[in-house]
Protein backbone atom coordinates (compact mmCIF):
# COMPACT_ATOMS: atom_id res chain seq x y z
CA UNK A 1 0.00 0.00 0.00
CA UNK A 2 1.26 3.68 -0.31
CA UNK A 3 -0.18 7.03 -0.11
CA UNK A 4 -1.75 8.85 -3.10
CA UNK A 5 -1.10 12.84 -3.88
CA UNK A 6 -4.54 13.45 -6.15
CA UNK A 7 -6.51 16.54 -8.06
CA UNK A 8 -6.26 19.31 -5.20
CA UNK A 9 -2.21 18.89 -5.46
CA UNK A 10 -2.27 19.93 -9.46
CA UNK A 11 -1.63 22.92 -10.20
CA UNK A 12 -0.70 24.22 -6.43
CA UNK A 13 2.73 22.13 -5.31
CA UNK A 14 2.58 23.44 -1.43
CA UNK A 15 5.35 21.01 -0.88
CA UNK A 16 5.00 20.86 2.89
CA UNK A 17 4.60 16.99 2.29
CA UNK A 18 8.08 16.95 0.55
CA UNK A 19 9.71 18.49 3.78
CA UNK A 20 7.78 16.52 6.06
CA UNK A 21 8.69 12.77 3.97
CA UNK A 22 11.68 10.79 6.11
CA UNK A 23 12.52 8.91 2.72
CA UNK A 24 12.02 11.39 -0.04
CA UNK A 25 9.55 9.64 -1.78
CA UNK A 26 7.71 12.83 -3.04
CA UNK A 27 9.04 13.61 -6.28
CA UNK A 28 8.15 17.16 -8.02
CA UNK A 29 6.19 17.07 -12.09
CA UNK A 30 5.50 20.47 -13.72
CA UNK A 31 1.84 20.79 -12.64
CA UNK A 32 1.68 17.96 -9.96
CA UNK A 33 3.72 16.37 -6.99
CA UNK A 34 3.78 12.44 -7.27
CA UNK A 35 4.21 9.92 -4.28
CA UNK A 36 6.60 6.93 -5.66
CA UNK A 37 4.73 3.70 -4.94
CA UNK A 38 7.67 1.78 -4.16
CA UNK A 39 9.60 4.07 -2.19
CA UNK A 40 6.78 5.41 0.18
CA UNK A 41 7.04 3.20 3.68
CA UNK A 42 2.94 4.20 4.30
CA UNK A 43 4.51 6.06 7.18
CA UNK A 44 1.70 9.26 6.97
CA UNK A 45 3.88 11.85 7.50
CA UNK A 46 2.67 13.56 4.59
CA UNK A 47 -1.03 13.64 4.78
CA UNK A 48 -1.60 15.78 7.49
CA UNK A 49 0.90 18.67 6.28
CA UNK A 50 -0.80 18.88 2.96
CA UNK A 51 -2.63 22.37 3.42
CA UNK A 52 -5.04 21.08 -0.08
CA UNK A 53 -5.73 17.96 1.54
CA UNK A 54 -4.97 16.14 -1.64
CA UNK A 55 -3.25 13.40 0.24
CA UNK A 56 -5.04 10.11 1.24
CA UNK A 57 -3.96 6.34 2.16
CA UNK A 58 -4.75 4.26 -1.14
CA UNK A 59 -7.45 2.86 0.32
CA UNK A 60 -9.09 6.22 0.80
CA UNK A 61 -8.59 7.74 -2.09
CA UNK A 62 -12.47 9.36 -3.11
CA UNK A 63 -13.74 7.22 -6.03
CA UNK A 64 -14.02 10.61 -7.85
CA UNK A 65 -10.00 10.88 -8.05
CA UNK A 66 -9.55 7.21 -8.16
CA UNK A 67 -7.37 7.62 -11.38
CA UNK A 68 -4.60 9.26 -9.45
CA UNK A 69 -3.19 6.29 -8.51
CA UNK A 70 -2.77 5.21 -11.66
CA UNK A 71 -1.16 8.79 -12.62
CA UNK A 72 0.90 8.31 -9.26
CA UNK A 73 2.44 4.59 -10.44
CA UNK A 74 2.56 5.75 -14.24
CA UNK A 75 4.31 9.15 -13.63
CA UNK A 76 7.32 6.86 -13.04
CA UNK A 77 7.26 4.67 -15.42
CA UNK A 78 10.35 6.12 -17.24
CA UNK A 79 12.01 7.96 -14.44
CA UNK A 80 12.18 4.66 -12.42
CA UNK A 81 13.25 4.26 -8.85
CA UNK A 82 15.96 6.93 -8.89
CA UNK A 83 16.17 6.35 -4.67
CA UNK A 84 15.03 10.06 -3.78
CA UNK A 85 13.68 12.89 -5.07
CA UNK A 86 16.05 15.12 -4.21
CA UNK A 87 18.79 13.26 -6.50
CA UNK A 88 16.71 14.11 -9.37
CA UNK A 89 14.98 17.67 -8.94
CA UNK A 90 11.82 18.55 -10.38
CA UNK A 91 10.94 16.87 -13.46
CA UNK A 92 9.36 18.96 -16.26
CA UNK A 93 6.64 16.48 -17.24
CA UNK A 94 3.67 14.77 -15.58
CA UNK A 95 1.24 11.98 -16.38
CA UNK A 96 -0.88 12.24 -19.20
CA UNK A 97 -3.57 12.18 -17.54
CA UNK A 98 -2.65 15.55 -15.60
CA UNK A 99 -0.96 16.96 -18.49
CA UNK A 100 -4.77 17.01 -20.05
CA UNK A 101 -6.19 18.58 -17.22
CA UNK A 102 -7.74 22.13 -17.68
CA UNK A 103 -6.15 24.53 -15.01
CA UNK A 104 -7.07 23.89 -11.81
CA UNK A 105 -7.57 25.33 -8.01
CA UNK A 106 -7.13 28.58 -9.54
CA UNK A 107 -8.94 29.43 -6.00
CA UNK A 108 -5.96 28.48 -4.22
CA UNK A 109 -3.64 29.97 -6.24
CA UNK A 110 -5.15 33.34 -6.34
CA UNK A 111 -5.48 33.48 -2.37
CA UNK A 112 -1.63 32.50 -2.21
Amino acid sequence: MTYVIAQPCVDVKDRACVDECPVDCIYEGKRSLYIHPDECVDCGACEPVCPTEAIFYEDDLPEEWSDYYRANVDFFKDLGSPGGAQRVGAQEFDDEMIQGLPPQNEEYLSQN
